[in-house]
């Protein structure tokens, strides 16, 4: 039953996908407020599942109320798991059973880890060798700016990751040297937004103190989630 509704959910995104082409050469947008401030993020027409299923969600109410519940300094903060909504303080997030995944949607080096790029979270490749998608859970990248030497780092394990399909060119080099990002992820995980505006609300809440599960000792919440074009 469970792969008949997937096989459905796929089908309909797939048909308004077709019927929505010429609307959707417009760049959609979505606000997030929360606790912290205001995040106004971009979504891709190049990864449309992703951007369709995101939008429903959104519009559908699916994400106010969600904590932040994954925070880890300098690296990045994720939120969108629904069982979040009513967790205990200290209650170990992450783990919500989800009724379907979605099909990776990895555009590199066009949609890369840098700073601000907005992925979806999914289980490892042990358990998820297509790299599937998490129904709901998605991630907002920190990060650090990297050196030459620390991007050599990267690099390698790109390479033990991806048997060195995903190779970073100069000018991501560039970008990861510039702006920031964590360049060891891609090739693996769909990016599929770019933060517009609030970085300094990301920044604020990856430097929040967290607990040993990275949950922040504070809860930062989601408080409303709505589609501004």
């Amino acid at each position: 039953m469970k792969k008949i509704l997937y096989s459905l959910f796929l089908a309909l995104i797939a048909a308004n996908i077709q019927a929505q082409t010429q609307i959707d050469t417009l760049r959609h947008e979505v606000l997030l407020e929360t606790d912290s401030g205001n995040i106004r993020i971009q979504l891709y027409n190049e990864t449309p599942l992703h951007r369709d299923n995101f939008l429903r969600l959104v519009r559908s109410g699916a994400y106010d109320g969600v904590l932040f519940h994954r925070v880890i300094k300098d690296f990045m903060i994720q939120t969108g798991d629904m069982g979040s909504k009513t967790a205990k303080p200290g209650q170990a997030l992450g783990d919500t059973p989800e009724s379907y995944s979605l099909p990776a949607e990895i555009h590199y080096p066009e949609l890369l880890h840098r700073r601000g790029a907005v992925a979806a979270a999914r289980e490892g490749d042990d358990v998820n060798p297509k790299r599937e998608s998490s129904a709901s859970q998605f991630y907002i990248v920190w990060g650090i700016r990297f050196s030459d030497g620390q991007l050599d780092w990267a690099q390698e394990r790109l390479n033990a990751h991806t048997d060195s399909t995903v190779q970073m060119t100069p000018e991501v080099r560039r970008i990861y040297k510039e702006v920031g990002g964590t360049p060891h992820l891609d090739g693996q995980y769909t990016v599929f937004g770019q933060v517009l505006e609030g970085m300094d609300v990301v920044e604020r809440i990856q430097q929040q103190p967290v607990d040993a599960n990275d949950r922040p000792l504070t809860d930062v919440h989601v408080r409303k989630a709505s589609v501004l074009k």
